[in-house]
């Protein structure tokens, strides 16, 4: 019977290592892309000056009248909005911007 027992217990380092793997690779493939997509959006919002045209989270299209520490006031068609620095998604393309004149028109 202690035979059976002594068998049994082995050495846990390869568990251990393979564990170590998957973490690592978790890491890799989830944790750290998500960090570097945060970074370049942090980035992104702290360029932001007066007179952009951008996108926000909401699918407003604006232009910025007034930037603050934590808020923007944009514009859009004579109606001015305090949104969230977090809330802005991306600039205007050219090419939206372009159908946003046509649409003026």
């Amino acid at each position: 019977m202690n035979v059976l027992l002594l068998d049994q217990s082995q050495d846990g380092t390869p568990f251990l290592i393979m564990m170590l793997l998957m973490f690592g690779v978790m890491y890799f493939f989830m944790i750290r892309p998500k960090m570097k997509q945060q970074k370049d959006q942090d980035k992104f919002r702290s360029e932001l000056q007066k007179g952009d045209k951008v996108v926000t989270i909401g699918g407003i299209y604006g232009k910025i009248a007034e930037i603050n520490e934590n808020s923007i006031v944009i514009e859009s068609y004579g109606m001015k909005m305090k949104i969230s620095r977090s809330a802005i998604a991306s600039r205007q393309s050219n090419e939206e911007k372009s159908n946003s004149n046509k649409l003026k028109s």
